[in-house]
């Protein structure tokens, strides 16, 4: 697949991924699932798989189903053959608050036209021999999702409810080769589809590149491939696990029916990022872990380009390749669990995560759209075994509010003041188990 990538064109691989991916997709939401719509860290999900959600994410070193493929597909020679299903319920709560604003648009907005999501997991493990063991995994990666039906922007020239949804899923095959005794290395390829619709946002067509592709286009898709990378080792007797593991930037095809609105004529690729962890097995019973994590937001220039008026007025419209983006920073994720075997059949987890801002207090304006400014989740879980097969793995994360106040946010071209973004959320997720 990696030299098939080398020798053919975006386009090529995109119309390839859309073949392949869409109708995988398009089965899960006929079976009444729905693609990813959050905001966690910045906008990645703060966890894969729900054994990982009930330690906060905590994956990088602490290998604990097939899900490591998402986090560190070396972990895949840590876990037994199995399977593994579920789905996770996603609530977020998001608003805006507009402040001192002479256009008019001072008010209180509601993005939370719909509060309710369901994110799929599945991944599944089979050891080849001793050495090699291959894995697939189909995860949500990231997303955002607001709908206001009073339109924040009214007072600029913009008509009916605004918002934007965006949901990235991975179809990520993964081998992993345990080459002594004590370390591993793996390797997964992301196969990444994602979607993404506005609309509420046409007043700002004096300054796109392409008015007729800015806003209320409907949703489009997006394909792109990727690769994880990742190392893991054992010491002391088994007891010390250490992780790393490092993800590409995934160049996407664009969003055709939105270069109008994203910075390269509809660019959103899926940024760089790595992480390092460690666990220790403290007793037979208690596990305690902990992952650092960077994510490269602002490598991304749909992402990471400024709101700035200043180029607005000289000719850099929402667009162009140096148009106007959402102005995120690059964040780090520091994430700490606890295991603790409380009976033969029944493990407790918990965990702890706080991530650095991603949007700057001058950056709200824009992000009333994408208000991803949590920066704290705790998590509990439990995982009950049936039987020497079956499990199921329960969890909830509770992601802190967080009240982002403006800086400076709202251009005096815009009538001045200040843009409020406010959010917290909860995520409930339950697993099935099979091993073999």
């Amino acid at each position: 697949m990696l030299l098939y990538w080398s020798e053919c064109s975006l386009d090529e691989v995109g119309a390839a991924m859309k073949a392949v991916v869409q109708p995988l997709t398009l089965s899960l939401l006929l079976s009444g699932f729905c693609l990813p719509a959050y905001a966690t860290n910045g906008y990645f999900m703060h966890s894969f798989g729900v054994k990982a959600q009930g330690n906060a994410g905590t994956a990088t070193a602490h290998f604990q189903d097939a899900l490591s493929i998402a986090s560190n597909p070396a972990g895949l020679s840590w876990v037994n053959n199995q399977l593994n299903l579920g789905a996770t319920l996603f609530s977020p709560d998001r608003s805006a608050e507009i402040k001192g604003n002479a256009a008019g648009a001072n008010g209180q907005y509601d993005g939370n036209a719909r509060r309710y999501f369901v994110i799929p997991e599945f991944a599944y493990r089979h050891a080849i021999n001793d050495q090699v063991a291959l894995g697939i995994a189909l995860y949500g990666n990231g997303g955002m999702n607001t709908g206001y039906k009073s339109n924040p922007f009214a007072a600029f020239g913009n008509q009916g409810s605004a918002g934007v949804n965006l949901s990235q899923v991975f179809v990520s095959p993964a081998v992993s080769w345990q080459y002594t005794a004590h370390q591993s290395i793996g390797v997964a390829t992301n196969f990444l589809y994602q979607r993404f619709d506005a609309k509420g946002l046409n007043g700002f067509a004096g300054f796109s590149r392409d008015p007729e592709h800015l806003s209320n286009q409907g949703a489009d898709s997006a394909a792109g491939i990727g690769v994880r990378v990742g190392w893991a080792g054992k010491f002391l007797d088994q007891r010390l696990s250490l992780g790393a593991s490092y993800a590409s930037k995934i160049k996407a095809d664009r969003f055709a029916e939105y270069q109008g609105l994203f910075a390269d004529q509809g660019n959103f690729d899926v940024p760089e990022n790595y992480a390092l962890g460690v666990a220790y097995k403290v007793t037979p019973q208690l596990t305690l872990a902990a992952d650092v994590q960077r994510i490269l937001y602002a490598d991304l220039i749909s992402v990471g380009n400024r709101f700035d008026i200043n180029q607005l007025q000289q000719g850099e419209r929402f667009g162009d390749r140096q148009g106007p983006g959402f102005g995120w920073d690059n964040i780090n994720v520091y994430k700490l669990a606890v295991n603790y075997q409380v009976h033969p059949k029944l493990l407790l987890r918990a965990g702890y995560s706080h991530s650095d801002q991603p949007v700057p207090a001058s950056q709200s304006f824009l992000n009333i759209l994408a208000p991803a400014v949590v920066q704290d989740h705790a998590s509990i879980g439990a995982t009950w075994e049936i039987d020497a097969h079956q499990a199921w793995s329960v969890a909830y994360t509770h992601a802190f509010e967080k009240d982002l106040k403006g800086n400076g946010s709202i251009p005096a071209a815009f009538g001045g003041g200040e843009a409020n973004l406010k959010m917290s959320q909860d995520i409930l997720g339950l697993a099935y188990a099979y091993q073999y």
